[in-house]
């Protein structure tokens, strides 16, 4: 078996390469911790959250979790995908803040029950964006407020169905589906 190295790379140099509102690319020289020197350009973002809105009041027989999905048209993949409601962090607001801030904008609803359920990276080989995705609960509708340039429609979705999705390959997004399949292991 391998042994595991704690080693990092070493930044010989760094320059800011793009520079926008959304994030920024840094173009790295760095020494990797195998001695191989190397260029990586590397996407800093400052974090998002996701939120899994999930109303257990929808199926009174059989007590099955929905889970709250907005759609919307994703221009980088040229689409429209289903997801779990997400946005960015905003500077100087906690993740707690932001996720509560997203399902509002985004759904209009509020949620009373807040738990973190899960943290990663949304694609660790060029982005350090972390996404944390938050379980609702106890959800009071309300008015969606989305910025201008959103069109989002909003839709519970049994969560054996959306399962089915996933397996399917239905459901394309990532957090969306790493979400699903947690909440459906945690429920069986």
């Amino acid at each position: 078996m391998a042994k595991k190295s704690k080693q990092k790379a070493k930044v010989v140099s760094q320059r800011v390469a793009y520079s926008g509102p959304v994030f920024r690319v840094t173009s790295d020289q760095v020494i990797e911790p195998g001695g191989i020197k190397a260029r990586r350009d590397i996407v800093r973002h400052q974090g998002s959250v996701v939120i899994m809105a999930v109303d257990v009041d929808k199926d009174e027989s059989q007590r099955e979790p929905h889970i709250l999905l907005a759609r919307q048209y994703r221009h980088a993949v040229g689409d429209y995908l289903w997801e779990l409601p997400a946005g960015r962090i905003d500077e100087g607001e906690s993740e707690l803040a932001g996720a509560k801030r997203e399902l509002l904008e985004e759904t209009g609803y509020r949620a009373r029950q807040w738990k973190r359920a899960l943290f990663f990276y949304a694609s660790p080989g060029f982005l350090d964006e972390t996404m944390a995705l938050y379980l609702a609960s106890g959800l009071v509708p309300g008015q969606a407020q989305p910025d201008e340039d959103e069109q989002i429609t909003t839709r519970f979705f049994p969560l054996s169905e959306l399962v089915r999705k996933v397996e399917r390959g239905l459901l394309r997004d990532g957090k969306t589906i790493a979400g699903i399949l947690w909440l459906a292991q945690k429920s069986v």
